[in-house]
């Protein structure tokens, strides 16, 4: 058996679905696109929703709207891909960072209260929580605290479509429906629960930010007369006649993608629900085994992208797996010990919490298409290599 960490799963149905965009009149700026926004806002609970061309641009835009510039200061986990935060980067912004909870790995809100408490109100803009793994974090929570320092929050929910929290009236909070957050972003990357090849989506309730986000993902154009700023009396206007108002980008998704990725969309809830009963599989068989299995919470629907052991010989049990053409994966290196980020003055020993982890931790094979077979696999090597066998 060769089993990776995650894959994407393609069917007739996305086959057919991607036939027809291409034997149709558009491959890009189409129907397609705009079809799955609507989906995709409504999966997720949220008045607006705008495709992009991958999630790091999605995170790029998001920062943009939120008005990241040079001397922008913003918070962010130390666990999560260089995207959360090199999107700061992008825009001439500041990456700070805070450590997480031990418990579920996400950005620890007891930490960025503790950063934010130590400087001047105001010296924060923002706030970007990642629901690692595809565990939600409490946006309630983070929302309370950023409304107390007077910061925004992009919501990193690239792992976590279909998840959700109970908020403290007892209602359900989808990652990404815009109750809490700004703005929240996703990715469509293979190995994520809806796969497009690349692709992203942005989700808010704010129709201003939506607005912005719309101008900026096609340079900056907008072709809508009623938006215009040249004077028609000093500018011939005909149907050919646009205007470029901000510095906008070319980020758009094609629609043979969107056409994928919305197919994919129809199967989500199924997938979501394989995800849970792999994880319950794992669960169980490793409960006696001296590794810490990831933490569960009442009230909370995990979105199960990733499932994150810790062990402490990992790079052994790496190493056996790997013999045995199971190939799992670490989730993450800390952001803040990659060369560039250490460039910026961090360093090894700033986020003892997030370093211990990294030493640990080691990401199972979880996908919808793994097969019972396959999992008995992956679990039974995990037995023998604690067996000794």
């Amino acid at each position: 058996m060769n089993i990776p960490y995650g894959r994407q799963h393609i069917t007739e149905e996305d086959i057919q679905a991607v036939s027809e965009v291409l034997r149709g009149d558009f491959l890009t700026q189409g129907p397609s696109i705009a079809q799955f926004e609507q989906a995709f806002a409504c999966y997720v609970g949220a008045k607006f929703a705008l495709a992009v061309s991958n999630g790091t641009t999605a995170l790029h835009l998001a920062a943009l709207a939120l008005g990241v510039k040079p001397g922008t200061r913003v918070i962010s986990t130390p666990i999560t891909f260089a995207a959360s935060t090199n999107c700061v980067l992008y825009c001439g912004g500041e990456v700070w960072f805070a450590d997480i909870d031990p418990d579920s790995y996400t950005l620890s809100l007891e930490k960025t209260r503790a950063l934010l408490a130590s400087k001047p109100k105001g010296f924060f803009s923002g706030i970007i929580p990642v629901d690692f793994a595809g565990l939600p974090v409490n946006m309630e929570a983070f929302r309370a605290l950023a409304d107390e320092f007077g910061c925004w929050i992009i919501e990193d929910a690239c792992h976590a479509p279909g998840a959700s929290f109970k908020n403290t009236r007892n209602e359900t909070v989808h990652c990404g429906d815009g109750h809490y957050a700004d703005l929240s972003i996703f990715s469509f990357h293979p190995v994520k629960h809806i796969a497009a090849g690349e692709g992203g989506m942005i989700t808010t309730n704010n129709e201003a930010l939506y607005k912005q986000l719309v101008l900026l993902r096609t340079h900056g154009i907008t072709k809508d007369a009623a938006l215009f700023q040249n004077n028609p009396e000093q500018v011939e206007q005909g149907g050919w006649y646009y205007e470029m108002q901000e510095l906008g980008f070319n980020y758009r998704i094609t629609d043979f993608q969107a056409a994928l990725a919305n197919s994919q969309l129809k199967r989500a809830d199924a997938g979501l629900a394989q995800r849970q009963r792999i994880a319950e599989r794992y669960q169980y068989a490793f409960q006696h085994l001296p590794i810490l299995s990831p933490a569960l919470s009442t009230g909370v629907q995990h979105g199960w992208h990733l499932y994150v052991i810790q062990a402490d010989n990992r790079k052994a049990l790496y190493d056996a797996l790997r013999e045995k053409q199971i190939f799992c994966q670490v989730h993450y290196i800390p952001v803040h010990l990659q060369p560039y980020y250490q460039q910026l003055g961090w360093k090894p020993g700033d986020f003892p919490v997030a370093e211990a982890y990294y030493k640990r931790c080691l990401s199972l094979p979880m996908y919808p298409s793994l097969t019972e077979e396959q999992q008995s696999y992956v679990i039974e090597s995990v037995l023998q290599f604690f067996s000794g066998n």
